[in-house]
């Protein structure tokens, strides 16, 4: 089965780039994640964790059951 893929991406010129790409959309999504983790404000994040946890607030969309 390996032979078969490896076989086929051989053929196609440049393919080399993909990995490199790959790594580089992996890498930047991570960078960008990390930062706003450190940059977002206690308070809003606070609110955010409470969401699951407040069972007062009910969503008029949804029916009751």
């Amino acid at each position: 089965m390996l032979k078969f893929v490896k076989g086929n991406l051989e053929n196609i010129d440049g393919v080399q780039i993909y990995p490199m790409i790959s790594l580089l959309i992996f890498f930047i999504f991570f960078v960008v994640l990390f930062w706003w983790v450190f940059t977002a404000k206690k308070a809003h994040i606070k609110e955010v964790s409470n969401i699951p946890l407040n069972d007062d607030i009910i969503n008029e969309n949804e029916p009751l059951l």
